[in-house]
């Protein structure tokens, strides 16, 4: 019944979306098609589509001009070359057009009159046809038109300047990853760190603004291994194949309604070219060695990519101190702990895309993931009780996750009549598979310090997640400054994980979680733009889930109820002169559990500190508001932003006591948080060679438990520089660091720490290829960092030593031959499932939900070192460590693209280099004149989606129809 009702819902969500592509999916062209419907969906290919700005009714006749332009060497056709029709009375352009991949152009409802043709390319001659006259009704084939090239011997010369590293668009903030040279033979948890707002731990786990309920991405596209664990998930992603990191931290209705902090969307990099080429990366260092390769093969409209990465991390010694100390029970525990860790990961993916026509693509991605850590622990406890009694142990550790996880998914995309309309429609399958086991040998320890073996114990821990999405979306341009989205969404998730005990705990009945959650979508969102730069967008969602989730060996129904939710955003945004920006955002997030927090499986790997999840949790609901400014002055960038962020229902770690002095941690939803802040960073280039930038942040963060009317607040403050040099003869030299200050938790503090590094890199001569090294935390062997909690009942300090300091060689080559050939090419879509609540993953609370790593460090150890060179999950991590996100703070404002109005009356400037934008580009300025691209222009993906096929059309001035002018056969000039 549940089922039938979640179809149910599905279905009308996708009504909608047909309903609205009825309404909205015609037009096109002038006047008397209105309400067209879908009838032009398959037809008139290369109709002409106006700029937006131009006048649609401006006088046009019945005139047709075809031919084809072909290379006067090879004789094969030019694609994508520019075509303009210009009057010969006012020197002006009527009318343009771009070559198909065939080399043949068309221009149809040509008024009468008499035209010239002007034909430009890069590496062609601009060529000149003179003499086109037009009547009524005039169907001129020009033929075959020869074009000329055009070669230019360039002197060498040395391009001095710095790309920006640091970029805001309208709605996110986007760091240039691939300009920085310390990240090489990284993972893309070292490039997180660079990144402003965002802090990862020195375990990997991620937060914005304080917040770890964030979303990360990989190309749009989510994955469940980010579901189990987002630390995980960054270490199988190597930092040479990231192109840039984009932070959306106040994301719009076409979202999905989780990540409640914000989304994290790493983009790869891709290739675009003809041909083929092979990249390998490799590297070794004291702690870790990777290995990569990366391929691309482009032939026509066909591409393929192929890619491997592994990494192998050794040489990590954890130690770690703890001591538990009962204020009721008057107990004391402390515990000592030395550890050896081995890890590897890796990331195999397979990519295919193809373009049917020229309004029509598909494309298909695999993607296997794996990561493989074992640990071994020695366990030393000394444990006094109230009444005296003193009770010394020892426990021998061996623990192993396991982890693999496959991606599928095919995306469908379909470009309309009208310009910035599309049809899409992507599907998405994928699964994690997970062992989480450990073995102990445990001892009495006598006075003397002689260990008398006790026996063994056991916990196995095998589960799986799976996630299948359909989902469809559409937009429309209603007029020229608006624009109209709706969607439908429908996530199918099952989460299974079976438990059994064994040895000394066999007398734990044996356990399991079969969860299964639906979730059916459907969201509508309208930007508007005015000509003085002033944006709204306004959007809502609404999301319904339904839960069947049983436990134990009997199988006892949970009896979830299912939940809707509506979550409202609205984004407001006005840009003035002199590159100044004001932002103001609203909007609603929901975040549901994730399996971290799901889970019941009791771990007791240290069993005087064992923790287990809550499958009866329930979802978090937030509301956040953010008011921000920036401007751009010469070569500096600077922006500011406050916020506030109030949670309901917030997921936290609460820990309680025994008598005996064992502390429990679980989830819960405790009550309330709320978190008010501010964040200042800024990017100024110097000489054209040197980058410096750095940031501030700090929140107050206050939590409230209603259930045991306790709570805790503070102040968190954090810091980050980056300085980078451009030197001549391919030598490049970065250095930067990072230091976080106390952070409140919901019963302690948890303790800062810094972090810096140094690089330095030579690329070759060639351009082909690089050679660096680099350096983490090199003027100290290891440093301490301290945790403690504190409750009516119990006090707890941890002391973590952690050994990250690093050196690592970086090499880098590319082998292939590159043809440089524009493509049409059009926004990709992809499933986007930014709607689970993830605990960041690999240490700082991985055994707290039972879905995190089986280790005997105790409860509140904080991570361990992640060294350069190597991710794999240091010593001394935390089996019930507090969630990094007690303090989350709200989200950045999304804003549209303003879209470009046309002065009809303006002379427009025909380039003859083809116009490619990147996902770093920024964003359009409404009141620039416009410029008509030879190609197409590639939208990035925050903007909104051009059509990739489309004719452009220059500003139309009318002419005045000569009806009595025979056609004259043009003068086409020899080449």
């Amino acid at each position: 019944m549940k089922m039938m009702k979640l179809f149910t819902t599905l279905l009308f969500m996708l009504a909608l979306v047909s309903t609205s592509y009825a309404q909205f999916g015609g037009g096109g062209g002038g006047g008397g098609n209105r309400g067209g419907g879908g009838g032009d969906f398959g037809r008139d290919r290369q109709r002409q589509t106006v700029i937006p700005g131009t006048a649609e009714d401006a006088p046009k006749g019945n005139g047709r001009i075809k031919g084809i332009l072909i290379d006067s060497v090879s004789k094969k056709p030019v694609e994508f070359a520019a075509l303009s029709l210009v009057d010969i009375k006012t020197n002006n352009p009527i009318d343009g057009t771009t070559t198909d991949e065939k080399g043949e152009f068309t221009l149809t409802k040509v008024a009468s009159g008499n035209f010239k043709i002007l034909i430009s390319f890069i590496g062609y001659k601009t060529k000149t046809i003179n003499n086109i006259k037009i009547d009524k009704k005039t169907e001129l084939d020009l033929g075959s038109v020869m074009l000329s090239g055009d070669v230019v011997q360039l002197n060498e010369v040395e391009v001095v300047g710095m790309a920006q590293m640091i970029e805001e668009k309208v709605d996110r903030l986007v760091y240039n990853a691939e300009k920085d040279i310390t990240s090489k033979g990284g993972d893309a948890s070292d490039v997180m760190k660079k990144v402003p707002m965002l802090t990862v731990d020195l375990d990997g786990n991620v937060s914005l603004r304080g917040s770890s309920n964030v979303r990360v991405l990989i190309n749009n596209k989510p994955s469940t291994i980010i579901a189990t664990s987002v630390a995980d998930a960054l270490r199988q992603i190597p930092a040479d194949m990231i192109k840039s990191v984009e932070v959306i931290t106040s994301p719009s209705a076409k979202y999905d309604a989780e990540g409640s902090a914000g989304i994290i969307n790493i983009i790869t990099k891709k290739s675009t070219i003809q041909g083929g080429t092979l990249n390998v990366d490799t590297g070794i260092g004291n702690r870790g060695s990777n290995l990569g390769l990366r391929g691309n093969y482009r032939q026509g409209k066909m591409g393929f990519s192929l890619g491997g990465f592994g990494r192998f991390n050794y040489n990590m010694p954890g130690k770690s101190e703890n001591l538990q100390v009962g204020k009721i029970d008057k107990f004391s525990i402390r515990q000592m702990s030395e550890s050896d860790n081995k890890s590897s990961f890796g990331s195999y993916n397979f990519g295919w895309d193809y373009e049917i026509d020229s309004k029509t693509s598909l494309s298909a991605n695999a993607r296997y993931g794996m990561r493989n850590a074992r640990n071994s622990q020695q366990l030393s406890t000394f444990n006094t009780q109230s009444n005296g009694t003193v009770r010394n142990s020892f426990r021998d550790v061996n623990s192993k996750d396991l982890s693999g996880t496959w991606d599928l998914n095919v995306d469908y995309i379909r470009t309309l009549a009208k310009p910035q309309q599309e049809l899409s429609v992507s599907a998405q399958y994928s699964r994690n598979n997970r062992t989480n086991d450990y073995d102990a040998d445990v001892f009495n320890l006598t006075t003397a310090q002689i260990k008398e073996l006790v026996g063994t114990e056991s916990n196995d821990n095998s589960s799986h997640n799976q996630e299948s999405t359909i989902q469809m979306d559409y937009q429309t341009p209603i007029s020229d400054n608006q624009m109209l989205e709706v969607g439908g969404k429908g996530i199918f998730r099952q989460v299974v994980s079976n438990i059994q005990y064994g040895g000394l705990i066999a007398s734990r009945p044996n356990s399991a979680l079969d969860y299964d959650q639906n979730v059916a979508a459907g969201y509508f969102s309208y930007t508007f733009t005015t000509k003085s730069k002033f944006t709204v967008k306004v959007g809502s969602r609404y999301e319904y889930t339904s839960i069947d989730a049983v436990q134990g060996e009997q199988r006892s129904n949970l009896n979830l109820p299912a939940y809707g939710n509506l979550v409202p955003s609205l984004n407001l945004s006005q840009t003035f002169g002199k590159g100044q920006t004001i932002k103001l955002g609203y909007n609603r997030r929901l975040q549901r559990p994730g399996i971290q927090f799901l889970n019941p499986n009791v771990n007791s790997s240290n069993p005087t500190n064992i923790s287990f999840g809550n499958p009866e949790l329930d979802p978090e609901l937030t509301d956040q508001v953010e008011l921000g400014t920036s401007f751009f002055k010469n070569s500096l960038y600077v922006n500011v932003s406050t916020f506030a962020r109030f949670t309901n229902n917030s997921i936290e770690s609460i820990r309680s006591t025994s008598a005996d002095g064992v502390i429990s941690t679980t989830y819960g939803n405790i009550g309330e948080k709320q978190n008010y802040g501010a964040n200042i960073f800024g990017n100024l280039t110097l000489f054209k060679r040197w980058q410096v930038g750095g940031g501030f942040d700090a929140y107050y963060a206050n939590l409230v438990n209603k259930g045991t009317n306790s709570s805790n607040d503070g102040i968190v403050v954090s810091g980050r520089f980056r300085t980078g040099l451009t030197l001549k003869k391919g030598w490049g030299l970065q250095a930067g660091g990072f230091l976080r200050g106390r952070e409140v938790q919901l019963q302690g503090t948890q303790a800062g720490f810094r972090m810096y590094d140094l690089g330095v890199k030579k690329d070759f001569t060639n351009k082909r290829g690089s050679i660096g090294f680099g350096m983490e935390n090199f003027l100290a062997p290891s440093f301490k960092m301290k945790t403690s909690l504190e409750t009516p009942q119990f006090t707890q300090n941890n002391t973590n030593f952690l050994y990250n300091r690093g050196f690592r060689i970086n090499f880098s080559y590319r082998l292939g031959k590159m043809t440089f050939v524009e493509t049409k090419t059009r926004r990709k879509k992809s499933v986007n499932n930014d709607d689970m609540k993830s605990d960041g993953g690999g240490g700082m609370d991985a055994g707290n939900g039972g879905g995190g790593a089986q280790q005997a460090t105790p409860a509140v150890s904080v991570p361990s070192a992640r060294p350069a060179g190597a991710t794999g999950r240091p010593a001394g991590q935390g089996a019930g460590m507090m969630r990094p996100d007690s303090a989350a703070r709200p989200a950045r404002t999304a804003m549209p693209v303003t879209p470009t109005t046309v002065d009809s009356t303006s002379k427009t400037l025909i380039p003859s280099v083809p116009v490619k934008t990147d996902s770093t580009a920024t964003p359009v300025d409404s009141t620039a004149r416009p410029v008509l691209p030879v190609s197409p222009v590639k939208p990035d993906s925050t903007s909104v989606p051009v059509d990739s096929t489309a004719r452009p059309v220059l500003p139309v001035t009318p002419v005045k129809p000569d009806s009595t002018t025979a056609p004259v056969k043009p003068n086409i000039p020899n080449n």
